[in-house]
């Protein structure tokens, strides 16, 4: 049973070991376990719809509750208060394309917007209903998530656009094949949110981010139904696939989508390397970038980030043995830890991996091995498990991201970390930053930033905090040349630096757009633009 209230399946639990807990007490000081609502309480403030709905509609309480939050950490905070900004009205789930135009004709002609659900993990707002000054409905797709057709000749998939990751794989590893496309929402995410949303998985290095996987599919809009042949190639004008990837649920509902799949990998070769310094282990990635070798992952992990790893995964022997194999190669202080592999054939990996492990020689990196690897995949669909229990003990966590060239990529990294680190300096409270490089390129890397501080003196309290680290983060980043998000989306949290990005006229053209699809503003409103 997933939790209401945070992250996951309410049976697993991620339990940080208490060398981790000392080492988060030492950065930020001791936490304050705040007083959680309970379901009942936050069910009670769930207020009386503002439509009178059809029998396809779902009316309830515990329906509406779960359809009026993603997994931002405000939506945390709201929902652990037991009261969030905005409740919808209804939830629909409809099976088919038919059954998504039913919907839309019936939210037109009530006067109610509508918010697309696919799997409900956006960490910027997407499906907060706070605000409008209307009726809403929430359209949950997980119903339309069938594989509905397969071409092994032409390795093309067509799904249902709810389909969630597991699903997708399932479908397709019974054919021997594989989407290859694993964010760590992946356990709940959909193929549907991964287009709208311009999503990278951990292995896109190999099998390429969702735009590079999405071929064709069809979109419901209030206009009618917009069809995208899945076609190798195409000069007949622009390139209409580009306008639903990162629509965010402006334009339509994407009710199915053709994908690229690949061959499912006969090895999954992950192997770990340290580096001494940041700008020896940055230097290495680039390379690696640029090699031409077809490597499915390059993971670096930058000084503050590979120490909280290491912290986090316990002390013992092993540990132990580790760092003085490390000491004794030259590499302690301010070390970084790559993760680097390849998905595919034995004989190429053993090729791949052997050329990859030559440039990391090259570089300076000291290589340990597959272990660090291995557990890595054991663990990297866990990791959203940590924030509930840093939040029983009285921490929050939250993420963010961009992506720069290779040359902005360690000022970028250093001046987030130095933006949220004196964010809360004028209320005595310390912000513990770390960052990773999880995608790289030819031309540059993504520099994903994640970052830990106390709770404040109830829910007001703590999202007040959350915004100020969030808004100098934002600031930070667009003042140093980056993307607003390289992965998450837009929604509402990033909504406010998108002009910096686009500007006047892109904004113009992406309105122009919405209003072409949906001319009454239904779609989701006030996200992505207002």
């Amino acid at each position: 049973m997933r939790r209401w209230n945070g992250w996951g399946d309410e049976g697993v639990l991620l339990d940080a070991p208490e060398s981790a807990v000392v080492f988060i007490e030492g950065k930020v000081g001791p936490g304050r376990p705040p007083a959680d609502a309970s379901l009942e309480r936050a069910l009670a403030a769930v207020p009386t719809p503002r439509l009178s709905a059809p029998a396809f509609v779902d009316q309830s309480p515990l329906a509406r509750l779960r359809h009026s939050l993603g997994e931002s950490l405000p939506d945390m905070i709201a929902v652990r208060a037991g009261r969030l900004p905005g409740y919808v009205d209804g939830v629909a789930w409809p099976t088919s394309a038919d059954e998504v135009r039913q919907a839309l004709a019936w939210a037109a002609q009530a006067g109610a917007a509508v918010i697309p659900y696919g799997g409900g993990t956006s960490v910027v707002g997407h499906l907060d209903p706070g605000g409008l000054d209307r009726p809403t409905l929430s359209l949950d797709m997980s119903r339309c998530s069938a594989l509905q057709e397969l071409d092994g000749d032409g390795r093309l998939a067509v799904f249902g656009a709810g389909a969630a990751g597991p699903d997708v794989e399932a479908a397709l590893r019974a054919h021997g094949f594989t989407l290859g496309h694993f964010p760590q929402s992946w356990e709940y995410s959909t193929l549907g949110g991964w287009i709208a949303a311009r999503s990278s998985g951990q292995f896109s290095l190999g099998y390429g981010r969702i735009e590079a996987l999405f071929v064709g599919g069809r979109l419901e809009t209030p206009r009618g139904e917009l069809v995208l042949p899945a076609l190798p190639a195409s000069a007949a004008g622009p390139d209409l696939r580009q306008v639903v990837l990162g629509s965010e649920g402006r334009l339509g509902v994407i009710t199915q989508a053709t994908v690229k799949i690949s061959p499912a990998p006969q090895v999954e070769d992950l192997r770990g390397a340290f580096f001494a310094d940041q700008g020896q282990a940055v230097d290495a990635a680039r390379s690696l970038a640029q090699s031409g070798l077809p490597l499915t992952m390059v993971r670096l992990s930058l000084p503050a980030e590979t120490e909280t790893s290491l912290r986090l995964a316990g002390g013992g022997r092993a540990m132990v043995a580790l760092r003085k194999y490390l000491a004794w190669r030259g590499v302690g202080q301010g070390m970084c830890l790559m993760l680097y592999g390849f998905c595919g054939g034995r004989r190429a990996a053993r090729w791949v991996m052997a050329e990859a492990g030559r440039v990391v020689a090259r570089a300076g990196g000291v290589a340990v091995g597959r272990r660090p690897g291995r557990q890595w995949l054991r663990n990297r669909f866990s990791l959203p498990y940590l924030r509930n229990n840093l939040w029983a003990m009285g921490y929050a966590a939250d993420t963010l991201e961009t992506a720069t060239p290779w040359r902005a990529v360690l000022p970028m990294a250093q001046a987030i970390e130095e933006a949220l680190a004196g964010s809360l300096a004028d209320e005595g409270e310390r912000v513990h930053a770390f960052t990773h490089l999880s995608h790289v390129y030819a031309h540059g890397a993504s520099v994903y930033t994640s970052y830990v501080f106390r709770l404040g003196q109830g829910p007001e309290r703590t999202l007040a905090r959350w915004r100020k680290l969030k808004a100098a983060a934002s600031r930070t980043i667009v003042a140093n040349g980056g993307t607003i998000s390289h992965q998450h989306g837009v929604g509402l949290d990033h909504k406010a630096y998108l002009p910096a990005e686009k500007g006047p006229l892109g904004l113009d053209l992406l309105r122009a757009q919405c209003a072409a699809m949906d001319p009454k503003g239904m779609m989701n409103p006030g996200k992505l633009l207002d």
